[in-house]
């Protein structure tokens, strides 16, 4: 008799802590109603050198809510998990390969339940598994934004359900739903408890200690900006040491950096010599735990960062006051302007206090009125095409409220380019004339190759 195995595809803790709290709310039936296998990557760029989910706190337990645990980058070596994906005609084969290797029978059904569907490994799962059910969820803020690329129809149609959290409660997320993919809430409840479960097996880590023992009342959360060509690592590290002094500003003498895993050691040397002349105490908490682990630990009384979710989880599940610092300057810098991490940027920027105007940390809360038509408008000019029924809203948008809108927000040359308010004559005529050169380009190279 055939049985359904359901497949959960990972590459981070935060994304396994998701899951687990999806099972744990019964989102995917009775423990026992099918084989549940955790298949995990790890997509760094040398994935032989980062850190594996595996050594991080809280990993143990999670995993142990699954029948079996696999490794997708074992399965695919000597290839790399974001750029392999199968050929066409080979699909049947890898199915028949990963079946075998996984211990799933032959005729049993298959779920998928993965990340990132517009990208590998997500995109390689539900391209192998032609015949399984797929569910995407989301783990952050980038669920707000647009969907990145078109997806094949043989892949959109067996989406049956966008599982997030409610971060932001009363904004809908935009991923997906073009396909008609409706969003499904994981509960907070059941969150907040795998949270905690991961929390209390980090409390024994000695390297929690000396934290504890300096009772930091401001914790500043470090990125990967220079590492993904946002920022150079010089403009990183001087927007840590923004946040210290921000920081430092806001009353806070005893403070807590924990950087990105990815980070490089300088960041913090440079934060060093900041909280030294400024003669306050900084202690740099590089162990593999999650934010929020320290959040449950030490208590504290500000969360600072640019625009990462472990923002929005220290107000929603801890209550602890919020601030950013730096939004301005990143959003400036996303290239090109359907840059996923736009919509996450705008949503911090338009909910979070600016520290270093000396706005008061405030906690997140629901969504305002004003949230969900701005990241529909960013969305449409992030991907007009997936998107044409918001051409209208987001033009009426535009000229109500374009003036009173930070600049980052709608650049001049984008509006130019899709034909929207707020473009100037002199914009729209270099839009004009850069798609004259394109065409005759285009013209010339078929000369050429004629030739």
């Amino acid at each position: 008799m055939p049985h359904t195995t359901q497949i959960f595809q990972v590459s981070t803790l935060y994304g396994a802590a998701t899951l687990a709290a999806a099972l744990d709310a019964g989102l995917y039936g009775p423990r026992g109603g099918a084989r549940r296998v955790l298949l995990v990557s790890n997509n760094a760029a040398v994935p032989e050198t980062a850190l594996r989910m595996d050594e991080m706190h809280g990993y143990g337990p999670i995993a142990g809510r699954f029948d079996a645990v696999v490794s997708w980058n074992e399965a695919i070596s000597p290839y790399h998990p974001s750029t392999w994906g199968p050929r066409g005609h080979d699909t049947v084969l890898w199915q028949r390969a990963f079946r075998l290797l996984w211990g799933i029978g032959e005729d049993d059904m298959i779920e998928l339940a993965v990340e990132s569907i517009q990208a590998n490994p997500a995109r390689a799962l539900a391209a192998i598994f032609t015949e399984a059910a797929v569910d995407v969820y989301a783990d952050g803020l980038m669920s707000y934004g647009p969907t990145r690329e078109k997806l094949p129809l043989t892949i959109a149609r067996r989406i049956r359900r966008l599982l997030h959290l409610d971060l932001i409660p009363g904004l809908r997320p935009l991923l997906l739903s073009e396909y008609g993919v409706e969003p499904e809430i994981v509960p907070d409840g059941a969150f907040r408890a795998v949270l905690d479960e991961i929390s209390l097996e980090a409390a024994d880590d000695a390297r929690l200690a000396p934290v504890l023992e300096e009772a930091p009342t401001a914790v500043l959360l470090g990125q990967y900006l220079a590492a993904i060509n946002i920022l150079t690592a010089q403009e990183e590290e001087d927007l840590h040491v923004r946040m210290l002094t921000g920081a430092v500003r806001a009353g806070h003498r005893s403070i807590v950096f924990k950087p990105h895993p990815t980070a490089p050691a300088g960041y913090s040397a440079a934060l060093s010599k900041a909280a030294a002349d400024a003669g306050v105490r900084l202690t740099v908490l590089d162990a593999p735990l999650l934010a929020e682990t320290l959040y449950h630990h030490c208590r504290p009384e500000l969360v600072v960062g640019c625009f990462s979710t472990a923002m929005v989880t220290a107000s929603a599940y801890y209550d602890v006051p919020v601030a950013r610092v730096g939004t301005s300057l990143v959003m400036g810098r996303l290239r090109p302007y359907p840059n996923s991490n736009r919509v996450p940027l705008a949503v911090i920027d338009h909910l979070v206090p600016d520290l270093e105007r000396e706005e008061s940390p405030a906690l997140v809360g629901p969504a305002p009125d004003t949230l969900s038509p701005l990241v529909r408008a960013i969305g449409f000019c992030m991907q007009p095409k997936t998107y044409p029924g918001l051409r209208e809203p987001t033009a009426q948008w535009l000229r109500a409220h374009l003036a009173d809108s930070p600049g980052y927000y709608f650049p001049e040359l984008r509006l130019a380019e899709l034909g929207l308010p707020g473009s100037r004559p002199r914009s729209r005529a270099r839009v004009r004339v850069g798609r004259a050169k394109r065409r005759v380009g285009r013209v010339v190279r078929r000369g050429t190759r004629r030739g």
